[in-house]
């Protein structure tokens, strides 16, 4: 009797030891690009799990892994960073496709929306002309950036990225809205959101920031949207 009790006790104190290692592991892990080892490895066969990862498991933390976290990151509402901090691993543990798919709906939607999130990570980013990094954005410089995450290569012009994708007119989350603003023809491009809201790299704000197809500038300027992932 005594020896079934000691049993008992002994591998609760080991399961209460395992699952605290746990916690504290994942409370500790931060991984980003230029990682390697095992950790890398762990979260690229639960990203290749759950749909996200489709490349080698190499345990190199590349530009593969950055895109398929960020995807994964933007699926579950957390901050769009790229980076595996303590969060993102609690959520890769606990991770139910399911879900996603019940609230996203399509797979197309899905991509629209995880765009649409990671680009809202730029809020606030200044404007530069010619700019096309996370320094600085110019508009068509900010939507060839967000959507080479995603793998889209995109012209860095808004009058060449107006000849991309397809035409729309029932707009989605993540398609390219297009204006003519200081030149005839396509002259200024950002992402549509939902709501009647897109996203985008403005010179008059100053920054990345979010304006309303329906007020008077740009509703009179509007010239169409493309839709570049399905």
């Amino acid at each position: 009797m005594i020896k079934r009790k000691f049993s008992i006790s002994l591998i609760v104190c080991l399961l209460v030891t395992f699952l605290t290692a746990t916690a504290v592991y994942a409370e500790q892990t931060l991984l980003k690009q230029g990682a390697s080892g095992d950790d890398v490895l762990r979260v690229q066969t639960k990203l290749q799990s759950y749909g996200y990862y489709t490349s080698a498991l190499d345990g190199d933390f590349g530009p593969a892994t950055y895109n398929a976290v960020v995807r994964f990151q933007a699926d579950c509402g957390l901050a769009v960073d790229g980076i595996v901090g303590p969060a993102t691993m609690r959520a890769l543990e606990r991770f139910n496709p399911a879900n996603v798919t019940a609230s996203r709906g399509s797979s197309g939607d899905r991509k629209g929306q995880s765009v649409v999130s990671f680009a809202e990570g730029f809020l606030g980013t200044p404007y530069v002309w010619a700019g096309s990094s996370p320094r600085g954005f110019d508009c068509s410089g900010f939507t060839s950036y967000v959507y080479g995450q995603f793998g889209v290569s995109l012209p860095h012009a808004a009058d060449r990225q107006f000849n991309e994708g397809y035409q729309v007119s029932q707009l989605k989350a993540g398609d390219l809205v297009f204006f003519s603003t200081y030149e005839r023809g396509p002259s200024h491009v950002g992402i549509y959101i939902g709501d009647n809201r897109f996203i985008h790299a403005s010179s008059s704000g100053g920054n990345v920031c979010i304006s309303s197809l329906s007020s008077s500038y740009y509703s009179a300027r509007y010239l169409g949207a493309r839709r570049v992932m399905s």
